[in-house]
């Protein structure tokens, strides 16, 4: 319920976003979302309560609010006016973007293989997922006019997130490689 809730608040987010709501309500909503992934695997855990059903759609939707939410910062005059580099900028939300499409292909991938646990979730992808979220919070709060400096910190936490991203993704493609180089 919690994952499902998190990907209805997408259009809201976006919504928020768009019709130019406060940004601490749009950057709370999606705290608030970022916090129901943290609550949903906690107690899934606690409560031993894990389906299949809630293991596919807990990374999609992660997926799906991290890269709505970036896509809308990236296209953004306004956020290209405060962001340091523009062009920095949009070139990580390409990044993070695109690693999420490539490592969701290789994981289906390597899941017909019967070889996913080569590519599971683990904890520098958690990590990542947490500086993602945290980044883009910051730079949500950072909209509804607070000093410079809290934009600058946004930008760095996500270019870190960015630097994260990149590393896990050739983690996960170095334990797939012998399986994509077979003949």
């Amino acid at each position: 319920m919690l994952t499902l809730l998190r990907v209805a608040l997408i259009p809201v987010i976006a919504a928020l976003y768009l019709g130019g709501a406060s940004g601490y309500l749009t950057a709370g909503v999606f705290l608030l979302a970022g916090v129901t992934d943290w609550a949903d695997g906690y107690l899934a855990r606690q409560r031993n309560e894990e389906s299949p059903f809630g293991a596919f759609l807990d990374p999609v939707a992660d997926k799906l609010m991290v890269s709505a939410v970036l896509v809308l910062m990236a296209a953004d005059p306004q956020m290209r006016q405060e962001v340091f580099s523009p062009a920095l900028f949009t070139i990580i939300v390409a990044i993070i973007i695109g690693r999420e499409i490539t490592i969701s292909a290789l994981r289906e991938w390597m899941a017909e293989l019967g070889r996913r646990g080569v590519v599971a979730v683990g904890g520098i992808g958690k990590v990542k997922t947490t500086l993602q979220f945290v980044a883009i919070t910051v730079l949500l709060f950072a909209q509804a006019g607070l000093q410079k400096w809290m934009v600058v910190f946004g930008e760095v936490l996500l270019y870190a997130a960015g630097a994260l991203t990149l590393w896990s993704m050739i983690v996960y493609l170095r334990g797939a490689w012998p399986s994509l180089s077979a003949r």
